[in-house]
């Protein structure tokens, strides 16, 4: 059967134009909406042309793809922001990366994309803007560029967009002589500062708990999160006959309104592992929990006096003074340069695989029927490893002394992109 063409999704067919009055035309057209159906659209104007002019104006701020018309090729870029926040919301991530996910659109990439409609941001432009963020630092434009993927992956699942911009832009580089991981000098510095804070016979106040001593100690044996540290409660620690391994099954986090508190799950699903201890990390466990009676057992093992969680703020106001007392003060040391070097030592030593498994950026979580009986699949040489290597006693350099290879800047970058699951 012919007939006259069906009009495609998005267009109008001829405009037709009437005089209303004495001072006012009327432009009419038929557009075909997101949901197939045509409507008429009309405008007003003071002759002929305005009207038209009118209607067609009208006609371009018309969605036409996609999510029942909310977006379309000329919507705003602030349109796709407010639908995918709000997409956002729904998704099951924890919400310290919702967090920095919002103030990196609101602070970086939303004051740059503004002014454009979604048909006018081209790799090009995307281009310039991860170059400008590039020149700030290689980590925001990292952060950035993933934001932008999730955004405008979005607009393509909804049909506003018919290609990603952000394909067909330079690689990122990472910058050459960035510190990837503590030196074994540094760690020596800060183990030093951390044993003599506010200890001196002329201090006033009480004398410190060690707990932020010990809670460094703890990361960079287990390379975990600092939230995943604090969170580590009696339960969540088994002794084995190969040695001690720790179940990784929360984070603290801090939110407006509800304070620091113990959220009963990690980052992500892989977050969700066992981690056999080395024995240096293991030995600071096993003196803070003698201390610890059975009616403590769901307390974090780092708490303040009144059983609840150390804060992140407290735990990295103490960490920035035991810096400062080590001569550190302006290394841009943080507490997340310990799960850092870890991940150097590992992917060093085993490689990268097995580092990614053991930071907890693999699907190869342990189940909960693993965790009354020890795992028989835990590697303890991943342990053996980061004994060797970063004990108190004679560390063997070897590891943290070679050159970073391409596996290895991988995994870093990877971290970088971790962001964290608190909010500072």
């Amino acid at each position: 059967m012919t007939g006259r063409p069906r009009t495609a999704i998005g267009t109008y067919g001829a405009v037709h134009v009437r005089r209303a009055d004495r001072s006012r035309y009327v432009a009419r057209t038929r557009y075909r909406d997101a949901d197939g159906r045509l409507r008429e659209v009309t405008a007003t104007g003071g002759s002929r042309g305005a009207a038209t002019a009118e209607l067609k104006a009208r006609l371009t701020r018309r969605a036409g793809y996609g999510n029942s018309g909310a977006l379309g090729p000329s919507s705003d870029f602030g349109d796709l922001a407010e639908l995918w926040l709000a997409d956002l919301e729904g998704r099951d991530i924890s919400e310290g990366t919702k967090g920095n996910y919002r103030d990196d659109l609101r602070v970086h990439v939303r004051p740059f994309f503004e002014g454009y409609t979604l048909a006018e941001i081209t790799t090009g432009r995307v281009e310039t803007f991860l170059t400008q963020q590039a020149a700030v630092s290689y980590s925001r434009a990292k952060h950035t560029r993933t934001l932008l993927n999730q955004l405008f992956g979005y607009a393509l699942r909804y049909d506003a967009l018919v290609r990603n911009p952000v394909e067909g832009t330079s690689p990122l580089r990472h910058p050459k002589g960035t510190p990837q991981a503590l030196t074994i000098g540094q760690i020596a510095a800060i183990r030093s500062a951390a044993a003599s804070w506010r200890m001196g016979p002329n201090i006033p106040g009480p004398k410190p708990d060690g707990q932020v001593r010990d809670a460094i100690e703890v990361l960079l044996g287990t390379g975990m999160r600092p939230g995943e540290v604090l969170a580590m409660r009696p339960l969540d620690i088994a002794e084995t006959k190969a040695g001690m391994v720790a179940h990784v099954r929360g984070t603290v986090v801090f939110h407006k309104g509800a304070g620091t508190y113990r959220q009963d799950r990690p980052k992500t699903d892989a977050s969700i592992r066992t981690i056999c201890v080395p024995e240096f990390a293991a030995a600071v466990l096993r003196r803070r929990l003698r201390v610890m009676d059975e009616s403590q057992g769901e307390w974090t093992i780092f708490h303040n006096r009144l059983g609840g969680p150390l804060t992140l703020h407290n735990f990295r106001r103490t960490f920035r003074e035991f810096l400062v007392l080590a001569g550190l003060a302006d290394s841009g040391i943080t507490p997340r340069w310990y799960r850092r070097t870890s991940a150097t030592v590992l992917a060093r030593g085993l490689g990268a695989h097995v580092a990614a498994t053991h930071l907890g950026h693999a699907s190869t979580a342990i189940t909960e029927g693993h965790y009354i009986e020890p795992d028989n699949t835990v590697d303890f040489g991943t342990a053996a490893v980061l004994e060797r290597t970063l004990r108190p006693v004679s560390p063997d350099v070897a590891l943290l002394t070679r050159r970073v290879d391409d596996e290895e800047a991988d995994l870093l970058d990877l971290l970088e992109s971790d962001g964290g699951d608190e909010v500072a």
